[in-house]
Formats: structure tokens, C-alpha cells, sequence
């Protein structure tokens, strides 16, 4: 089932009814890209993605990073350091209101 993203659907199945390929969740909005920075909870990753801002006070950039809460799939087998792309859709939980859509890159690979 196409989800409307230039994105590889995951070979394996699942019956996660969130789920953007498998399930019947709908995806708009905003497509992001960041690093995992954690995977403790159940079913619910942390996305984290830095970015520079500008102080004109000191005429430099500043370091600064946002960290997303994310649903994942169980199709979708991600580990901590790897680079994710996830998509907006509508809230799932008082947090989160993203979902992982592609891995793109390994952490150690």
C-alpha cells in the first residue's frame, strides 16, 4: 500500500494497527530526519535532530537539538544511532504524533 512518500515499504509484515504501511494510519505534513537516541519505551522511540541557530549577539552559531517522540512500527527494526525518517500524522498519544517511516542509515554500518 503506497503511503504518499518516496519510501521503500518494509519487506516483513506486521498487524500493528499505527502502522503507515500495514495498518490504516494516514500520514501529512511535515517529514523529518534525525538519529535514534533511544528505544526503551514499547513501541515508542526518541528521535533526536540538531540544528544552528544564529546569535547576533556574538555573531556565531549555536548548537541546539530537538528530540521527537516517535511511533514504531513493528515491521520496522531500528536501533539506537541510526538515521530514521519519520512523518507527521495525528496524535497518537499526549506526546507523540509522528511515525517511523524508513531507515535510512545504520548507526555502525
Amino acid at each position: 500500500m503506497a503511503i504518499g512518500l518516496n519510501v521503500t515499504e518494509p519487506e516483513g509484515t506486521c498487524s500493528d494497527e499505527d502502522c503507515p504501511f500495514h495498518g490504516n494510519l494516514s500520514v501529512r505534513g511535515q517529514v523529518l530526519e534525525g538519529e535514534v537516541a533511544s528505544t526503551d519505551m514499547d513501541k515508542t522511540i526518541v528521535v533526536e535532530r540538531e540544528y544552528d541557530v544564529f546569535v547576533p549577539k556574538y555573531d556565531r552559531y549555536m548548537k541546539r537539538r530537538s528530540r521527537v517522540p516517535a511511533h514504531q512500527p513493528d515491521c520496522l527494526d531500528v536501533e539506537v544511532g541510526d538515521t530514521v525518517s519519520i512523518a507527521e500524522t495525528r496524535p497518537l498519544s499526549k506526546t507523540k504524533s509522528h511515525v517511523v517511516v524508513e531507515v535510512t542509515d545504520g548507526g555502525d554500518a
